[in-house]
């Protein structure tokens, strides 16, 4: 039963991939085949889909979950972010950190470049924090001149780059397993409010120096304006903070997903919705279902481009095929379902405020019935701003509201190319010369 299910949520999946994309050039004929349970499966020349052949060939009652696709391969897809680091010529370092709370998260750590190991050297250590649904990886998920952590290294930085509690990387605690639903009892409150603290105060401690950079993209700088508006002290531990497509107000988000923003707040429905538990895990349906339609025979049909950009914006001159399926294969990555409904109920109550856990429940947990609003003012840290004019998370006019709110804006940046998204912050084809090179000399200056 457990099968046909699995069958039956893969063939919903794809179907709606088709549906959204119903153009499909060049496919037939391009994969050598699929395997299940070790049988290699050929693909049809008659065929429309990958459905079909399975069906033709197996039956309806497979379980999606062990179909693999026989294409080309990047071996990039394979290795963890430390193998990929020392893969191209960098030290890596793998360190844990228990929160307050019990969560047992992974650090990993550039300590310097590929040419620079001498040890009497002072490095400024730079804690990266990637956004919703990613990783460490996301800091070098492009070519080495152009991944941010592997140029800080480069440049004398002592580069650490956090993995927030569920995912791939951080998904132990000392009483909890996965397998609990406690367990995933969070959204990115507890990441401003328990990791980050953590995150700083290690290594702070392991470098011996008295205060680090920030740099965060998307959920990465929801964190840190929570971690600033719960435990203001730790404003004297970041030297300058520096966000990449800033979020707190969602007013005017245009991603697709602020339709869904309506449940948020039934937090039942939400629940059935998307469960209580993990969200797009690394290793379920979903990525199977990125890795029959990314592999790199699939580039030019547009469909990967569609499922990897549907959220954030699309700006295809910038994308780098040849990295598409390494990035695929690291995202998503893991995360809690109330993470997801938290960034939906930003979307619905238009505020910057804590989870809504209901008007009965808040009124238990906050002593009142609506949820409290974080405090802005008490981000004191000199803040720089990047946003995308065609970032559908971050859209200009909410950056603009919250470069307003916080005290200490020292810039406010716009990209000047005008189709640059939420994404590209991360795997821009030119990245360097639309924002790395200003944010790496501001870097210094700030």
């Amino acid at each position: 039963m457990t099968e046909i299910k699995s069958y039956l949520l893969a063939v919903a999946l794809v179907s709606i991939v088709q549906l959204l994309m119903p153009q499909i050039p060049g496919v037939n004929g391009k994969l050598k085949g699929v395997r299940y349970y070790g049988n290699k499966l050929d693909w049809s020349e008659e065929s429309d889909n990958l459905i079909d052949t399975i069906d033709n060939q197996i039956g309806s009652d497979i379980g999606f979950s062990d179909v693999e696709v026989i294409a080309s391969h990047n071996p990039d897809e394979d290795l963890s972010t430390p193998e990929l680091v020392r893969k191209y010529g960098y030290p890596a370092e793998t360190h844990e950190v228990t929160t307050q709370d019990g969560f047992i998260l992974t650090l990993h750590r550039i300590p310097h470049g590929r040419n620079d190991n001498s040890s009497d050297k002072k490095r400024p250590p730079i804690l990266l924090h990637h956004g919703l649904f990613c990783s460490s990886a996301d800091w070098i998920m492009n070519t080495v001149d152009k991944a941010l952590g592997y140029q800080l290294a480069d440049l004398g930085y002592d580069v650490w780059l956090a993995n927030s509690r569920g995912n791939v990387y951080s998904r132990k605690h000392v009483s909890l397993t996965p397998d609990q639903p406690q367990f995933w009892d969070f959204s990115f409150h507890e990441i401003g409010y328990y990791d980050l603290p953590a995150y700083i105060d290690y290594i702070l401690t392991n470098t011996g120096e008295p205060e680090l950079f920030y740099i965060g993209h998307s959920m990465g700088t929801i964190a840190f304006w929570i971690l600033m508006s719960e435990h203001p002290e730790y404003n004297s531990k970041i030297h300058s903070m520096f966000a990449m497509g800033p979020v707190a107000f969602l007013n005017g988000t245009v991603s697709p997903i602020h339709y869904l923003a309506d449940i948020s707040t039934e937090l039942r429905a939400a629940e059935a919705l998307f469960g209580d538990r993990e969200f797009l895990p690394q290793n379920g349906v979903v990525s199977k279902l990125h890795k029959t339609v990314c592999e790199e025979k699939f580039l030019k049909s547009l469909i990967c481009e569609n499922i990897l950009f549907l959220m954030c914006g699309f700006d295809r001159a910038q994308l780098n095929e040849t990295m598409l399926p390494v990035i695929v294969a690291h995202t998503p990555a893991g995360t809690s379902s109330h993470t997801v409904i938290h960034f939906l109920q930003l979307m619905k109550s238009g505020k910057f405020r804590q989870f809504d856990f209901g008007k009965r429940h808040n009124k238990k947990r906050y002593g009142s019935e609506q949820p409290p609003e974080y405090d802005l003012k008490k981000v004191t840290t000199k803040v720089a701003l990047f946003y995308g004019q065609n970032d559908w998370l971050a859209v200009p006019k909410d950056v603009l509201e919250l470069s307003k709110a916080l005290p200490n804006v020292v810039v406010t940046y716009k990209v000047k190319l005008e189709a640059f998204n939420h994404l590209d912050f991360l795997y821009a084809v030119d990245i360097n010369k639309l924002l790395y090179n200003d944010l790496l000399k501001l870097l210094k200056e700030i």
